[in-house]
């Protein structure tokens, strides 16, 4: 099962890493719908959640898994004290890399992660932030969730088509539907399923009920 979802994280990242290459200064401070951000701040904190991994996969294994991803992104977790330093961490990082070395350190990080969970064990399980314990391909969907969704944020910001990879959207809408199908009336594709159930798109109250009729998650995000 990890295998797909390393493909889907590998796809996203160095779609992002392709995007980051020919950003200017003026595209770095642009805002973002993920307000204080700016777009370089955003990426520093993509960046950052790209590379956790790696640490996480050096820890010693903790004795069971806790939570899965839709726990990993429940409500209680995103306090104001864990959204404020989230803010603060990623306008922190930011300054501590320069436009050139953007896509570089992004590139870096994330093909550390991918080989760090290349040469994990089958079922290895890790100790997430928060301090739950969670399978190593739970917390890898995670990372998938976190390229993609704040991808989206950053295209909007700088004014492009998104580029979420079909890897990257399957997984995204698999861990936001449940794995359920998502109801015909909608008429969504993957990724309008994506922006409406992360509030990157308004939802009118139709949509609402017909998703909470189909038992589908909601997720919390916190920046």
């Amino acid at each position: 099962m990890t295998e797909p979802i390393r493909a889907a994280f590998s796809a996203e990242c160095a779609a992002l890493t392709a995007v980051l290459a020919d950003l200017s200064e003026a595209d770095l401070d642009r805002s973002t719908d993920c307000p204080p951000w700016t777009v370089r701040e955003l990426t520093a904190h993509v960046r950052t959640g790209v590379g956790r991994l790696s640490d996480m996969l050096a820890a010693p294994a903790p004795p069971r898994a806790e939570v899965d991803a839709a726990g990993y992104f429940s409500r209680a977790k995103f306090t104001e004290q864990v959204d404020a330093d989230r803010i603060a961490g990623g306008r922190r990082d930011a300054l501590q890399v320069d436009r050139s070395a953007l896509a570089a350190e992004l590139d870096r990080a994330w093909r550390a992660t991918d080989a760090a969970v290349a040469a994990a064990p089958p079922g290895r399980l890790v100790r997430t932030r928060h301090g739950d314990a969670m399978s190593l391909t739970e917390f890898l969907r995670t990372r998938v969730v976190e390229v993609g969704v704040h991808g989206l944020d950053l295209a909007a910001a700088l004014g492009r088509p998104p580029w979420l990879t079909a890897a990257a959207a399957e997984v995204i809408a698999d861990l936001l539907s449940g794995g359920r199908p998502v109801p015909a009336a909608l008429g969504w594709d993957r990724l309008t399923l994506i922006r409406k159930t992360t509030g990157r798109a308004a939802l009118i109250s139709r949509e609402r009920a017909t998703i909470d009729a189909a038992g589908f998650r909601w997720l919390s995000f916190g920046r």
